[in-house]
């Protein structure tokens, strides 16, 4: 029997979290040869949680309520340094809590763990649900990305790793910071399906334009090496540039300056020390059986 566990972090979002769980049930219910169960990560919610039931075909659910508040990106550090450490699993779904990771795409992740066992699969980004200036701005940061990391980054948090790659990820600092950042540097083959951005079940995103900022620059920064790389080569070119063109070039080379301190200063989110210590964040565990 394969066994599967869904990491779901959340902050507040219970009523979506339970239209969540029940969907995933719909769409695992006729799954044959495999067992599922969700690890929920509580990132300390200023929200009291309401009546979680356990659908049928979810074996348990455990929630880890957290004492502070530290965001996305570290709950889902710690849940899988949690799933690596205490439970026996063979592969790892990561989902957002509130709809815009469709459950009905699991079963297209597990066809394709079904295809090739040994490798890990990640929600490639074909359709957003956003209006255009979000669209427009996730189109920059994937092209700023591209540029400065050579790496093609256009999957989120929705994936199913395999054992081997979770416990691989889960002693990377990058971790702490940016999940499809340290999958992308750290496991070198990842097969992809196509994935349709949904649309939250309540409420508005609380994506605000700085936190996509930083979202965007944490992924980069996992890259710094090679962003600083790339950089020097570009202000190299646009010195040569600058000597047979009357043109700003020295505006450009002083924007890379800035860009590159930018990336470094958010680069120090990544924290070897915290990520290992996280468990220390966990106040205690509920076990919904029922």
């Amino acid at each position: 029997m394969i066994k599967i566990i869904i990491l779901i972090p959340i902050f507040n979002d219970w009523e979506s979290l339970k239209k969540l769980l029940h969907e995933i049930n719909e769409n695992i219910k006729n799954i044959k040869d495999m067992s599922f169960e969700c690890l929920i990560v509580n990132d300390s919610s200023t929200i009291a949680q309401k009546k979680i039931t356990k659908p049928k075909c979810l074996k348990t659910i455990k929630i880890l309520n957290m004492t502070k508040n530290r965001g996305h990106a570290r709950c889902n550090a710690y849940g899988i340094r949690y799933a690596i450490e205490n439970e026996i699993f063979d592969y790892l779904i990561l989902m957002d809590g509130d709809g815009e990771d469709r459950p009905e795409e699991i079963r297209n992740l597990i066809n394709q763990i079904i295809l090739i066992p040994e490798m890990s699969v990640v929600a490639k980004r074909v359709k957003r649900s956003e209006g255009p200036f979000f669209k427009f701005m996730y189109f920059t940061h994937k092209l700023i990305t591209r540029i400065f990391t050579g790496k093609k980054i256009h999957f989120g948090n929705y994936s199913c790793l395999t054992h081997k790659d979770a416990k691989k990820i889960s002693n990377e600092a990058s971790l702490w910071s940016s999940y499809s950042g340290t999958l992308k540097k750290n496991i070198k083959e990842l097969k992809e399906i196509d994935s349709i951005r949904g649309s939250r079940y309540f409420g508005p995103s609380k994506m605000s334009l700085v936190n996509l900022i930083i979202h965007s620059f944490s992924i980069i920064a996992v890259f710094k090496i090679q962003v600083l790389f790339r950089s020097l080569i570009i202000a190299a070119i646009l010195l040569v540039l600058n000597e047979y063109f009357e043109f700003p070039f020295y505006f450009f080379i002083f924007t890379l300056i800035i860009f590159n301190i930018l990336i470094l200063i958010v680069s120090k989110r990544e924290n070897f020390n915290e990520l290992i210590n996280s468990q220390r964040n966990l106040k205690d565990i509920n076990h919904i059986s029922h």
